[in-house]
């Protein structure tokens, strides 16, 4: 027994004293001291802080490996070797060169400093191979976007002393690859030509040389097969799909055809629309007359949406915090109508904890925090998020937009997460312009759409041409005191030297305003305006003239309103739909007469024959009373060719034969102080290539322009005479702004109107 006892602990303390020590040696071993060999540019602390290792720290072998690795990684390095002699760690390195300088050779269509904002390598930092992979794909990527996809990029690395390098970027930019052609397969319901219209990108034209949007840019792609897919849908086709969007390079490789494989499906009708309620409290016949679907209409999602946003808006008001609208669809496919339920349920009882916003560097959170018709501590509604998101994408402010949800501190709350990228919002534009009627002229702006990150717009303007001078200070801000009202101010100063008149005006005006919406479709804008006019430097006037120039320096007060209501729909939309407007100015508070001015405008939009062809119609009229004084020809009605084509400024309604003489050239347009006129217009396609942007139309306009409370025997046509004008127009759409030539024939006119068989207006910004 006792020689038992004497080997059982001759065995524990070997175990203890020997075999212990040996496994501690093979799996772990104490850390005694570290030391850096190899490096010049760092420090030997920088690099064991890399390493993340201090002396007597207890390390395995994966413990070593991953310091190891965590060294490699810094990208800092060529090599790293880790060498351990006992208890000592021995770190050799061999340290990347710093780069000396970055040149770029054979670049044109980017600057040095254009391209160098693309790297991440850096003169006087470390140069790196991986980093130097990533240079070369985004400079790749920037001629990419330009079109140039057959550009070669060869870096050149150029070794000096001290461990340095010189890295030149080698390049051929080569020339621009531009879309050739767009074409679709599967499209029955609509033509090639009216499809590519939806499209962002376009086929090369004539214009190729400074259109960009020809070039084949990947990213474009992803927004034409939405924009696509939104279009077709938006027309009752609920089951378009794309199938596949294919783009070849063309054998002389100088072009791309792209080519969109879709499929239609039929096209939907709403069917039965009804509203069925889960919720108890909810009585869903209650609801229906507030439905504004109807049963026969062209199927829209966007529709459905609007409906289910106004009728949970609705509820909310009611009262019925938690209750959600969910619409079900049941296709019938015998009659191509898609049912409609609207289902009344209840949602989930979250309430907003808070609303976290991040990215926004200059624009002040409150300019975000505003778009949200919530606050903190209210119900939480999906919808109203989305409708938030839209709103602040719609600002203009921000590249990047993203509204997203998180789980808050409880179970019953939510955070709403806002992230934001902004962009440039500033402008400086130099412009110049032409038109028929005032000849040449020059554009000076500057502008600020998100003035001190307030979301405000802040615009200074000089306008000249060579008969008329325009200044003009503008200020508007979206939201002022509350969400949905808008307060601006402008103020202008526009001086006139006998521009289409023997006469100059002068015309101070500062003007206030604010801006509501009156419902979903409609606004209201009221204003109240002081101004100073003048006439003078007459030149062979009759007495009418004479006498408005003898009244010199004229201030007028007034107050005023215009209502709009536009039943339009924007977007993906066929824009189909009428323009209301109705105005008054009220004149006489305080100023030197008293007086009522009306205009009124409706416009008719609608396309036919599959969206190839738009028929618009317009109605437009005013009317000016004077209760004290008389007005004068600064303020009365003219009806130029922006109003009734076929006419020049000033070339119908009433006019004064000057000294008696009622010769063409020798007659005073004197303006109306009523008027009514009726346009009719049409545009379609000509049948040239799409790319050159080129569409005709014709119209016919019917006006009159009459009335004048001050006369004499002089004056002709005061009692007014209905002209007519028919024409063809040629519509050019072009890079630097929409070209319009229109060619006329008055059908009737009187001996002394003024008329223009062709008038080109062309407004150009650069």
């Amino acid at each position: 027994m006792g020689k038992f006892i004497s080997a059982a602990l001759i065995c524990f303390f070997c175990h203890i004293f020997i075999l212990e020590p040996v496994a501690l040696s093979a799996n772990t071993f104490k850390l005694g001291s570290i030391s850096v060999s190899g490096n010049n540019r760092l420090s030997d602390d920088a690099i064991i802080n890399y390493a993340r290792l201090r002396p007597n720290m207890t390390l395995s072998p994966e413990d070593l490996s991953s310091a190891y690795t965590r060294v490699l990684d810094t990208g800092l390095f060529k090599s790293v070797a880790f060498q351990q002699n006992d208890r000592n760690l021995i770190i050799s390195v061999e340290e990347y060169p710093t780069v000396n300088e970055i040149s770029f050779e054979g670049n044109r269509k980017f600057t040095d400093e254009k391209l160098s904002s693309f790297l991440t390598t850096e003169a006087n930092l470390a140069f790196s191979p991986n980093d130097l992979e990533k240079d070369l794909d985004a400079l790749k990527t920037a001629y990419r976007n330009t079109g140039r996809v057959s550009a070669r990029i060869q870096p050149k690395v150029v070794n000096l002393t001290n461990n340095r390098v010189n890295l030149i970027f080698e390049i051929f930019e080569g020339n621009v690859v531009e879309i050739e052609k767009i074409n679709f397969v599967g499209n029955r319901e609509f033509s090639n030509r009216r499809l590519r219209r939806v499209l962002n990108s376009k086929q090369a034209g004539i214009l190729r040389k400074i259109i960009t949007r020809d070039t084949l840019i990947e990213e474009k792609i992803s927004l034409d097969k939405r924009l696509l897919t939104d279009f077709y849908r938006s027309r009752g086709f609920a089951d378009f799909k794309i199938n596949d969007v294919n783009a070849e390079l063309s054998v002389e490789k100088d072009g791309f055809f792209v080519t969109y494989n879709i499929t239609e499906g039929p096209k939907f009708a709403i069917g039965d629309v009804k509203l069925t309620s889960k919720v108890k409290e909810v009585s869903a016949p209650n609801w229906k007359n507030t439905v504004r679907l109807t049963s026969g209409e062209i199927y829209s999602p966007a529709k459905i949406q609007f409906e289910v946003t106004r009728l949970e808006e609705k509820l909310q008001a009611s009262g019925f915090e938690f209750v959600r609208v969910k619409p079900e669809i049941i296709r019938n496919i015998k009659n191509l109508t898609l049912d409609i339920n609207l289902v009344f349920e209840k949602g989930d009882r979250l309430f907003i904890e808070r609303i976290d916003i991040s990215g926004n560097t200059a624009t002040l959170d409150r300019v975000l925090r505003r778009q949200f018709f919530i606050v903190e501590g209210d119900p939480f509604n999906p919808r109203e998020i989305r409708a938030a998101a839209d709103r602040i994408r719609a600002l203009g402010l921000f590249s990047d937009t993203s509204v997203s949800t998180t789980s808050g501190s409880t179970a019953s709350q939510v955070v709403i997460d806002v992230k934001v990228v902004e962009k440039p919002t500033g402008y400086l534009t130099f412009g110049a312009g032409y038109s028929s009627q005032a000849g040449l002229g020059a554009l000076v702006e500057y502008g600020e759409k998100n003035f001190l990150g307030r979301g405000q717009s802040l615009s200074f303007a000089i306008n000249t041409g060579k008969d008329n001078q325009l200044y003009e200070i503008s200020f508007f801000e979206p939201m002022f005191l509350r969400n949905d009202l808008g307060f601006g101010l402008n103020l202008s100063l526009e001086d006139t030297q006998q521009q289409n008149a023997a006469y100059d005006t002068a015309n101070l005006q500062l003007q206030p305003y604010v801006v509501y919406p009156l419902g979903e479709r409609s606004k209201i804008k009221i204003d109240y305006s002081i101004s100073q006019t003048e006439l003078s430097n007459p030149n062979n006037v009759g007495a009418i003239i004479t006498n408005e120039v003898n009244e010199g320096e004229i201030v007028s007060s007034s107050m005023g309103y215009v209502f709009s209501h536009d039943t339009r729909l924007y977007k993906s939309g066929s824009k189909n739909g009428f323009i209301f407007k109705l105005g008054q100015q009220f004149t006489g508070l305080g100023g030197d007469k008293t007086a009522l001015k009306t205009t009124m405008k409706i416009v008719g939009q609608r396309t036919v024959f599959k969206e190839d062809l738009k028929l618009k119609a317009e109605f437009e009229s005013g009317l000016l009373t004077y209760k004290t004084g008389n007005s004068r020809v600064i303020d009365r009605f003219f009806l130029g060719s922006n109003k009734m084509r076929g006419f020049d400024a000033g070339g119908l309604g009433p006019r004064e034969c000057t000294n008696g003489n009622c010769g063409v050239s020798s007659n005073d347009a004197l303006g109306g102080e009523n008027f009514a006129v009726v346009r009719f217009e049409a545009e379609f396609p000509l049948g040239l290539p799409d790319e050159y942007g080129m569409t005709g139309g014709v119209f016919y306009d019917v006006g009159n322009l009459w009335s004048l409370k001050n006369t004499n025997n002089n004056v002709l046509y005061e009692d007014g005479s209905w002209r007519q004008a028919i024409g063809a127009s040629l519509f050019w759409n072009t890079p630097i702004g929409p070209l319009r030539f229109n060619f006329s024939d008055v059908l009737k006119k009187e001996q002394f109107d003024r008329d223009e068989s062709f008038d080109l207006t062309i407004s150009t910004r650069f």
